[in-house]
């Protein structure tokens, strides 16, 4: 009978997440080859199997775009690791507008305020 309550807590919804919950491992990371490269434009494509990002950097991104965007980077991604990246890329976007404001990805939206003080 004495072990009836940590049977209980074996049973309790805490407790069933936390032993089903993946352990965080540590990761070593090798960055002797690294090269880091700004892209300020980024494409998603994609395949039943597989999703497919180009990075560049747009010289004129206010315009009329003269010639062709040239693509320095491609990444490669099976979904699975696409929607780790999308989740950790969330937490960071929100941890940053927590600290910083919100960030308006319209560009006509964020120039507005420029234009109003100019007038």
């Amino acid at each position: 009978m004495a072990d009836a309550p940590e049977k209980e807590e074996l049973n309790t919804p805490e407790a069933a997440a936390k032993s089903a919950a993946p352990q965080r491992q540590q990761v070593e990371l090798d960055e002797s080859a690294l090269i880091a490269s700004y892209a300020n434009f980024c494409r998603v494509t994609g395949t039943p199997e597989e999703l497919i990002i180009d990075f560049a950097l747009n010289t004129q991104p206010v315009g009329v775009q003269q010639g062709a965007i040239k693509v320095s980077q491609r990444i490669i991604l099976n979904y699975y690791t696409a929607k780790r990246m999308l989740a950790a890329l969330q937490v960071s976007v929100q941890r940053h507008e927590a600290a910083f404001g919100n960030l308006e990805i319209d560009f006509q939206k964020r120039m507005l305020p420029s234009v109003r003080q100019q007038g």
